[in-house]
């Protein structure tokens, strides 16, 4: 008898409770909502779904069911979540321009591009399509495992049989707790030639798969403006991106005028909110070259820009909407899938095809064994009628006078218990001549077919290499009829990747004075105008002006560099800059800088103008202007620092002598030329220290002299002549002057 435990309460700590609890959440998270199967592509809520309409008979050829129906099955049977959630899973399979090749097609309403929602479920209709039935295809035939149901009335399939490559063909994303995952829909005429190129060699490498994946395939076409090298790494590590960018064409109108015209758009962008963004920006008058846009869509898209001149060129224009609106869009790639182990991990594009044909193999031997089965079940049959043929009459008689004819007729022709009984259950109109010769005819059909499968499941001949060759005869199938025609064509095309486009002369137009004030703390902002007053500027509470550079005047068309302690440039367009009375915004928002980091420099990027970088272990490079120029967030990393050090000085290399004062308080006097012009690097030694490092650096020209401090004396190459010396030397002690100053 069982101890009564009522009443009974253990002491455990709050965070074990809540780590046991946690980790439990966790891994249900990942193993059972969010990361898909690299077998069939699937998360549960999708692979419910699927099942469960092909337990309502929803095939292909039949009629539509309400989604009401299907989403009550699923949800009393399988999948005991929310109705809502279940709906919108079973809405994104039936959208094309959602999913490459839907599982589900609907009838009614099922939501637009332009981000509409679907009609209530009463009053939509679905049914499966034919890449759904290939999921399926084999499910009947013990081809995979089932489970129990979450209330054990019912049993699913813990995987579908997936006759169709659906991982790479519809994609995949997700986010779990820890990890996620971001799978871009391919061609699944493409992702069946690599399968083929597999099976036949295993080994093969990236580039060969390459040769026949030319990348992702997006249901709304776009054009992928990745570079090749990037495409291979990330195909090769399971990590990685893809630039999409909508596909346009100038249209020509009356009297010399034009106008562009957008016909797809990258993935997963509403049309709707992309017009709303890229009127907001009319608004703020950040996109200046752009006089009106129009949405003449009906079931294709159709976007019109209109240029606000005649005379700008349609690149330049489509350029500055590119860089601002969701015209162009990066699609991540993170192939973390759950193994066939059930175990999460990020996959190349090698083992996801391979893990899918190892299932296919799977698959196809458990088919072939049950079909086995059933083979030889009828033959024991067929063989019992043919032995009782021989002798009708005493087979009548048995039945007729034998107590136990069941008895009789195993012990009289030799049969088996199943054979005696399937007689037993014979019609008479069988008994006829004609019968036996379709009986015999389907035992010698039957024979054959038994000596195809045994070859098929031989192990220790050639059936694995006979298995194979019929997978890739299925590949060849599939290929054929999912990779040709209006579902097959490839919709996404591939470009060359823009080259650096410099869209500093568009603003022209709207060229104005401001001046960029950064603060102590890293809020920035600018004010219209020069000659600002800055007592009268506002701050936050505690904050203020940011001592020696934190004013720049400059033009709405100019690019801003900030540098950073950590040897990395950000570049910022300064009319992108937030603006008004307000307190701007953090730097830290525009750029990825760390708080453990601090802006050094804030200057104008020109053209033909050069810097001098140095760190504080006392090496420095000297940098062209364009070399500074980061287009990400991430900056540009510029000048190599080691752990520990930090960047001291990022100041305009004009001038033809570098001077350089360290913590060890020398002066060392060089020229400039000493130091070689790099593109980003560790740099040069400037000044040799035995203890500390550099503390500043000027450079300044000979010819007119050292001004240390603004507004400090000028110090003439005869006063600094003791100071000269060559590049990496220790220097002398610092003149009493500069100590001073």
């Amino acid at each position: 008898m069982a101890a009564d435990v009522s009443g009974h309460i253990e002491d455990t700590s709050l965070s074990t409770a809540l780590s046991e609890r946690y980790l439990a959440y966790a891994m249900s998270t990942i193993t059972s909502r969010s990361l898909p199967d690299v077998r069939d592509g699937l998360k549960p809520v999708h692979r419910r779904l699927v099942y469960a309409m092909q337990q309502l008979r929803l095939d292909p050829t039949a009629g539509f069911k309400k989604c009401a129906r299907v989403v009550g099955d699923v949800i009393g049977k399988y999948h005991p979540h929310g109705d809502v959630a279940v709906y919108e899973a079973l809405v994104r399979l039936a959208q094309d321009f959602a999913v490459r090749y839907p599982l589900v097609e609907g009838q009614g309403n099922f939501g637009s591009i332009d981000g509409d929602n679907a009609a209530a479920m009463r009053y939509t209709e679905a049914r499966l399509t034919e890449v759904a039935k290939a999921l399926l295809e084999g499910i009947d035939d013990d081809a995979v495992d089932f489970r129990p149901t979450y209330d054990g009335e019912e049993s699913e399939p813990v995987v579908l049989p997936s006759a169709f490559p659906n991982l790479l063909a519809n994609g995949a994303a997700g986010i779990a707790v820890g990890m996620a995952t971001s799978i871009p829909p391919h061609n699944a005429g493409e992702v069946c030639a690599a399968a083929a190129l597999l099976v036949k060699d295993r080994d093969a490498p990236i580039e060969a798969l390459l040769g026949l994946i030319q990348g992702p395939d997006f249901p709304t076409g776009g054009l992928i403006v990745e570079d090749a090298a990037s495409i291979r790494t990330a195909y090769e590590t399971g990590r990685g991106g893809f630039r999409i960018r909508a596909r346009w064409a100038r249209e020509e109108g009356r009297f010399g005028t034009w106008q562009i015209v957008v016909t797809e758009i990258p993935y997963q962008v509403q049309k709707s909110r992309l017009i709303e963004q890229i009127a907001e920006l009319m608004e703020l008058k950040k996109l200046p070259l752009l006089g009106d846009i129009r949405d003449e869509s009906t079931t294709d898209i159709r976007l019109v820009l209109e240029p606000k001149t005649r005379g700008v060129e349609p690149e330049v224009l489509m350029e500055t909407l590119f860089r601002l609106t969701q015209l162009e869009t990066r699609f991540g790639l993170n192939m973390n899938v759950l193994g066939a182990n059930g175990v999460p991990r990020v996959m190349g594009l090698r083992e996801v095809i391979l893990a899918w044909l190892d299932h296919r193999h799977e698959v196809l031997r458990r088919r072939s064994a049950h079909r086995m089965a059933a083979v030889e079940r009828r033959l024991e049959i067929l063989e019992g009628f043919l032995a009782v043929y021989l002798n009708l009459d005493e087979v009548i008689r048995i039945i007729r006078e034998e107590d136990e004819p069941r008895a009789g007729l195993m012990a009289t022709f030799s049969l088996t218990e199943m054979q005696a009984e399937a007689v037993l259950n014979m019609r008479l109109r069988s008994l006829r001549r004609l019968e036996e010769i379709e009986i015999r005819r389907e035992h010698g059909t039957l024979s054959r077919e038994r000596d195809e499968l045994a070859a098929l499941l031989d192990d220790q001949g050639g059936g694995v290499k006979l298995r194979w060759k019929r997978i890739g005869q299925e590949l060849e199938r599939l290929r054929k009829q999912f990779g040709s025609g209006p579902l097959g064509t490839r919709r996404s095309t591939f470009a060359e990747p823009p080259k650096p486009f410099d869209l500093s002369s568009i603003a022209a137009i709207e060229r104005e004075p401001i001046t960029v004030i950064l603060s102590q703390k890293g809020w920035i902002r600018a004010v219209r105008g020069h000659g600002v007053d800055l007592a009268a500027q506002k701050f936050k509470e505690g904050d203020g002006l940011l001592p020696g550079l934190g004013v720049l005047e400059c033009l709405t068309s100019d690019r801003v560099c900030l540098f950073a302690t950590d040897g990395r440039a950000f570049t910022l367009r300064a009319g992108d800059l937030p603006r008004g009375r307000g307190d701007g915004q953090p730097i830290r928002v525009m750029v990825e800088l760390g708080n453990e980091n601090e802006v050094i420099a804030l200057f104008v990027l020109g053209d033909g103008g050069r810097y001098l970088l140095a760190g504080s272990s006392g090496r420095g490079l000297v940098i062209e202007a364009a070399d500074l120029v980061a287009e990400k967030r991430t900056g540009k990393q510029v000048l190599n620092l080691k752990p520990g050090e930090q960047t001291v000085a990022c100041t305009p290399a004009t001038g033809d002598q570098v001077a350089v004062l360290g913590d060890n308080r020398r002066l060392l006097v060089f020229p400039l030329a000493e130091l070689p012009v790099l593109g980003r690097g560790t740099g040069t030694t400037l000044q040799k220290y035995k203890d500390g490092g550099l503390k500043e650096v000027r450079v300044f020209d000979g010819g007119v002299g050292l001004v240390w401090r603004p507004g400090a004396k000028t110090r003439s190459m005869k006063d600094l002549a003791a100071y000269v010396g060559k590049r990496a030397a220790t220097g002398q002690p610092v003149p009493t002057w500069l100590l001073r100053e």
